[in-house]
Parts: structure tokens; sequence; C-alpha cells
């Protein structure tokens, strides 16, 4: 079943444009999922080195987008396009289990190790998304907006919904070389800080939750927010936004984090 999910995100992501040729990636942690017949089964693969030594996954099982393949084929065809992995004992490397050997993505070793991340604190997450959404991008071409939680507070304003479902705002990664140990390594310090939703500045975002739908529908409330600030932008006036004693009531209302 979170197979068939992951497609249906993969589509959606094709459908708004934020997932060019071999754009963006999904990581999805299916241990809880795994039956005596699934552990049973011989590796497609060789070991394969993570590049990192991650303790806490040890025996875990990942679905992966595959490197070098796009959101609208795995639409269509989820496991054609990505992976079924298992890591090995020693926690630092990975064996390709199912359908076929297709090589998982190649930010699989950032990808894990905010897994391994995230099952250190107890956190419920089991999905990571990446994805190139169009106008949170743009966003991030202005220097305003990267400051610390300048974005999150216009975003929040631009319509009730945006902090009611994305209550732990948007935080904000200065530009580094996509796939880096480095940007690993921001984006689980900003994740530490309380963010699930984390900005990757003129590149992406990068989104945690229990699920990758519930991941999904995050970056889409925050960009829709976005659209909303630019539309009105277009439009020639700077959009007035919802006043702070306005998003204090929400948050007392719906009994959101402060």
């Amino acid at each position: 079943m979170k197979i068939n999910q992951v497609a249906e995100v993969a589509g959606y992501l094709w459908q708004k444009g934020w997932a060019e040729r071999n754009g963006g990636n999904i990581t999805v942690n299916v241990t809880e999922l795994v039956d005596a017949g699934m552990r049973a089964l011989p590796a497609l693969s060789e070991p394969k080195a993570i590049g990192a030594v991650l303790p806490r996954l040890q025996g875990c099982w990942f679905y992966c987008k595959g490197t070098q393949k796009r959101m609208r084929d795995l639409a269509r065809d989820p496991m054609g396009n990505g992976s079924l992995i298992r890591i090995t004992d020693d926690c630092a490397h990975y064996e390709i289990v199912a359908d076929a050997p297709v090589a998982p993505t190649s930010e699989l070793p950032s990808h894990l190790s905010v897994h391994d991340w995230l099952l250190a604190q107890g956190s419920p997450c089991r999905a990571s998304l990446h994805t190139h959404p169009i106008e949170l991008v743009a966003l991030t071409h202005a220097r305003k907006w990267m400051e610390k939680d300048a974005a999150t507070r216009m975003l929040w304003s631009m319509i009730p919904e945006t902090k009611a479902f994305c209550s732990r705002g948007l935080g904000m990664v200065p530009y580094l070389l996509p796939s880096s140990v480095a940007l690993a390594e921001a984006t689980i310090r900003t994740l530490a800080e309380g963010y699930d939703v984390v900005m990757w500045e003129k590149h992406g975002v990068f989104a945690v939750d229990t699920d990758i739908m519930s991941a999904f529908d995050q970056v889409d409330v925050l960009n829709k927010a976005a659209q909303i600030y630019i539309a009105a932008r277009n439009m020639g006036f700077e959009p007035e936004g919802m006043s702070d004693a306005q998003m204090r009531e929400l948050s007392d209302a719906f009994g959101l984090p402060k």
C-alpha cells in the first residue's frame, strides 16, 4: 500500500511541474511492513557502501526512487523505477532486494542519514521527500526571505490553512552543494530546531512526515501560500496578510504550537 501511495505522490509532483527530468527524491522506511517471506528474499545485488555508518538503521528496509529515474515514470511503474533495499547488519551497506537491481538515488546517504536521526529522536516520521516547488524556490532568490522565519511568517499570513497544517514552519538552509554531506548535516540541524519542512536556497524543499502523502501535503500547502503572495505582487500590490493577533487567535483556537 505504501508503494502505491509513493506512486500517487510521484504523479502529483510531475503534474505540478515540481519534478523536471529526474529531479527530486522519495525515501520511505517500510520496515514495519516487512514479513517473514520478505526477509527470506535473496539480494539482487552485492552489498553496496552507504558512505556512512548509521547504527539505528540496522535491518531496516526502505523504498527509494531510483537514480536517474523520472517521477513521471515512477508514477506508472514504481518498482521499475525504484528500489526496495535493506540495510545490512554492519549498518554501513545496503542490498537491493526487489523488484529489479535498480540503483537507488545518488542522494541515498543524505536521506538515510536523516532517517537514522529521526529514529534516534523517537520520531514517528517514516517518509522523506525532496522536490522543486516553483514558487517556494523563487522566494529563496530574495535575500529577505532567507532570514530566519521571515518566509514562515509571510506564508502563514497568506491563508489560515498554512499555519494550521504547517504549524512548525519552514526552516531555511543557505545554498550548499546538492547531494553533499554538508547539505545533509545542515538539513538535520534545521530539523532538530523543530521544523518538519526545510528549504534549500535556490534548489528545493526537503520534508519529512509519517507517510509520503503527508510530507507532500505540507509542501503543497506552503507552496499555495507562496502562490498567493506572488499572485498579489503580480496584481501590483503587497499583500496585507493576516495580522499577528489573527494568527495568535488561530493558534489558540486550534491548539497549534506557539
